[in-house]
């Protein structure tokens, strides 16, 4: 495995369980909506967490070379994750 993939799961995983976390711990809604506002509320900050994981990472790894690439990888997929999360939130909670 390369240097880029041992930098880059490690984010998409922390995504995917925040994302997993959200569904289950966030409070559902009694048919106000607000069940889907607080999934919406938590998911931006799953990413911020990821944002955080993925500096870490990089700063741990102490290499130039491809940083920026890296970083890409790292927060690109990190907001699909959440993009495909938000998405079914939205249509299991309304």
């Amino acid at each position: 495995m390369t240097w880029s993939l041992r930098s880059v799961i490690p984010v998409w995983v922390v995504a995917l369980a925040g994302a997993v976390a959200v569904g289950v711990f966030a409070p559902h809604g009694t048919g106000t909506g607000t069940g889907t506002a607080a999934s919406l509320t938590w998911l931006p900050i799953v990413l911020a967490g990821s944002v955080l994981v993925t500096m870490a990472i990089q700063l741990a790894l102490q290499r130039k070379e491809g940083l920026v690439i890296r970083m890409m990888a790292s927060l690109g997929g990190a907001l699909v994750i959440c993009a495909l999360a938000s998405g079914i939130l939205a249509l299991l909670r309304t």
